[in-house]
């Protein structure tokens, strides 16, 4: 699973959610960069916000693998009251929130994004029993389910992201590996 390339908003430093944000040129030329990095994929599947399911179209197109019809369920979080707005602007009207780690009401819990986001790839793995899926998403959705599975929280990079190995049917069917970055810290331009 890798997060997409950059976003307009990531340049700006603002908090997405479910925004439908497009891409930059840098995301684009980051997509492609990583794309001459991967290897085949039996499928490629994606979020169905806009930055996400670009970012999956150039890499399908490049390696010539078949693009699936978009997941909601891989969506980023749903921010809430945050959608939109910089660290700066959080930490004025939030103080003190983001070095807690609250969150606002209308946050997304991470028991909803575990949830959704478990059954998606278990649904992608039966579909594609044996094979290899690269699975196009966001770095917050990344983050919560590597926590979930014991791993350390670290900073998900425009491009980086992890293996999951997803077993359905087993009572734990996802297992986590190390965190890579396809772009190698900012060999394509900076990181958001």
């Amino acid at each position: 699973m890798l997060r997409h390339g950059q976003s307009e908003w990531n340049a700006q430093g603002r908090w997405q959610g479910q925004a439908d944000i497009e891409l930059t040129d840098l995301g684009v030329d980051q997509a492609r960069a990583a794309a001459q990095k991967l290897g085949m994929f039996d499928a490629i599947v994606s979020s169905d916000l806009l930055r996400a399911r670009t970012t999956a179209t150039i890499i399908a197109n490049s390696l010539g693998a078949g693009l699936m019809d978009p997941d909601v369920r891989l969506r980023e979080t749903d921010v809430g009251e945050w959608q939109g707005l910089t660290h700066n602007q959080i930490e004025r009207d939030w103080p003190g929130y983001l070095d807690s780690h609250q969150r606002p009401p209308g946050f997304e819990s991470d028991e909803s994004i575990i949830s959704r986001v478990t059954d998606a790839l278990v649904d992608i793995a039966t579909q594609f029993a044996g094979g290899e899926v690269l699975v196009v998403a966001h770095a917050g959705v990344i983050r919560v389910m590597r926590r979930s599975h014991k791993m350390v929280d670290s900073r998900i990079s425009n491009l980086g992201g992890c293996q999951f190995i997803v077993r359905p049917g087993s009572p734990s069917p996802i297992e986590i590996g190390d965190i890579v970055d396809l772009l190698e810290h900012g060999a394509i331009g900076e990181e958001l």
